[in-house]
């Protein structure tokens, strides 16, 4: 469609001056679009149904959503002053407006990603070779699937008929044995590197929220500990700032899940400190209180190994001026590609059918809801509405740098879609109610979410509330077990 555009000029992070060219924008959301597998991914009925009839295809789509972005720039008056002109930034942010508030997150997630990617390419960060483009490359995904489809549970059905004919157990062993030689992996290179000639002082387990890091974690160290290595543990929860420098939004939520929540500058120099040696004053903080409350001396010995469990744990700031030989970092996250097979819209070129990847974060957002509404006193809905914060920082500082990571773990199995479902179905689930979330209609994200996994759980053959309490079928010390309960892992947040 026509629209009418002021704009002449973009101002560059250098502060150059150049001309505004729309057909960069369609280049940018057609890259992200393409690398999802298409604009079908984020086609929902009664949402973006009509820009997919405006647009016809992939381009025309990308096309009408560059105008969008458009009109949203020109719509600062600032922007048409010619001292004014939008920066790449205000662009970019007025691009991940554009596709969020249409509806079209799976492609908004991918943008991010390419987005803040770049960014730790040109603050030196990361490296080219290090960069993961939307988060999950081709190459990672096809390994994952593979293994998936040689298991016959790639597919929404595969697993159900799995669960159905009673032959869930051997999927269980099969890939939990997967997981723990991954972990076998991990503690090799730490070793090898030792070995090698670095002297590792700290060991980084980062990753996503509800991704399995306490329990990886336990499991990393107890095969460490073997080799005669010793660990200092410290609770990065206690360099929170206070809540009063935590602003709460409209309906009085505050967002934890960036780095900034951290008072990372005090972090940093305590890290430093106890690698050189000294003994720190480690704040305490209470969250009952929303603060600090007091200190306690901490000192590390010559021969232990920091051990850092945190969501942000690559987050550049936080290691600033340490030997990055120095550090062992272990990423962690819950990816286990299952193929939903469902309609498509009979307005969009090509078959009336298509398949979508099931989202791995809506399966982490599950495993939050059950340990918030277990161990934190938060309803399932207040999760749901605040993962819009989860899933910005996740795409800021967490995905974007996994590729720092010496080792990478999953943490997803293809059981926990059915050992989940009865904590979100039947008498006593927390599933919210359709009801609960109407006053909140203005919660695109959230609504998104919600019709998503509500379909997928309805699609979904779960387990019974007595197969999910056996521990001779799901192990005691599996990483579902932390979200399920009956865990035989010291799991400190859940106490």
């Amino acid at each position: 469609m026509a629209v009418v555009n002021k704009i002449g000029k973009v101002m560059k992070r250098n502060h150059a001056l150049v001309t505004f060219d729309q057909e960069r924008l369609v280049r940018a959301i057609r890259r992200a679009a393409d690398s999802i597998g298409g604009f079908e991914q984020d086609y929902l009925q009664g949402v973006n149904d009509r820009i997919f009839t405006a647009g016809g295809t992939d381009e025309g789509i990308a096309e009408f959503l560059s105008d969008l972005i458009v009109v949203c720039l020109n719509a600062e008056p600032h922007h048409l002053v010619s001292n004014f002109p939008p920066t790449v930034e205000e662009i970019q942010d007025a691009v991940l407006h554009v596709l969020s508030s249409t509806g079209f997150s799976v492609t908004a997630d991918a943008y991010a990603c390419f987005r803040w990617g770049h960014h730790w390419v040109r603050e030196k960060a990361i490296t080219e070779e290090q960069f993961v483009r939307n988060g999950y490359p081709p190459s990672h995904m096809e390994t994952l699937l593979a293994w998936n489809h040689a298991q016959g549970c790639d597919t929404v059905e595969g697993l159900n008929e799995i669960v159905r004919s009673r032959r869930l157990k051997p999927l269980i062993d099969a890939a939990l044995a997967n997981y723990e030689s991954s972990l076998d992996e991990a503690a090799s290179k730490v070793i090898a590197r030792i070995e090698a000639g670095d002297k590792i002082q700290m060991i980084w387990i980062s990753g996503p929220s509800c991704s399995g890091k306490t329990t990886s974690t336990v499991k990393l160290t107890q095969r460490l500990k073997k080799h005669g290595l010793h660990f200092l543990m410290l609770n990065l929860d206690d360099y929170f700032w206070p809540l009063i420098e935590h602003p709460t939004d409209w309906i009085n939520d505050r967002n934890y899940e960036t780095p900034e929540a951290l008072d990372i500058q005090l972090l940093n120099s305590q890290l430093r400190a106890l690698l050189a040696g000294d003994t720190v004053e480690k704040p305490s903080y209470s969250f009952k209180m929303g603060r600090r409350v007091g200190t306690k001396p901490v000192h590390r010995k010559p021969d232990q190994i920091l051990l850092l469990d945190c969501l942000h744990g690559f987050y550049p700031p936080m290691t600033e001026g340490i030997d990055p030989s120095s550090i062992f970092r272990l990423y962690i996250e819950a990816m286990n590609p299952l193929y939903e097979i469902e309609a498509m819209s009979p307005l969009y070129e090509g078959d009336r059918t298509g398949r979508r990847l099931t989202r791995f974060e809506d399966v982490r957002l599950l495993r939050r809801m059950l340990r918030d509404t277990k161990h934190r006193n938060h309803a399932a809905l207040s999760t749901l509405l605040h993962w819009h914060y989860v899933r910005a920082g996740e795409l800021f500082s967490i995905i974007p740098l996994k590729g720092l990571a010496d080792h990478i773990l999953n943490g997803g199995m293809p059981f926990d879609l059915p050992a989940l479902k009865p904590f979100f179905s039947g008498n006593g689930s927390i599933w919210p109610q359709r009801g609960n979330l109407e006053q909140y209609s203005s919660f695109l994200d959230a609504r998104i979410r919600y019709q998503r996994i509500e379909r997928l759980l309805h699609s979904i053959e779960g387990l019974t509330p007595s197969q999910v309490d056996d521990l001779k079928l799901i192990p005691g010390d599996a990483i579902i077990r932390e979200f399920i309960g009956k865990s035989t892992v010291k799991i400190p947040h859940n106490e």
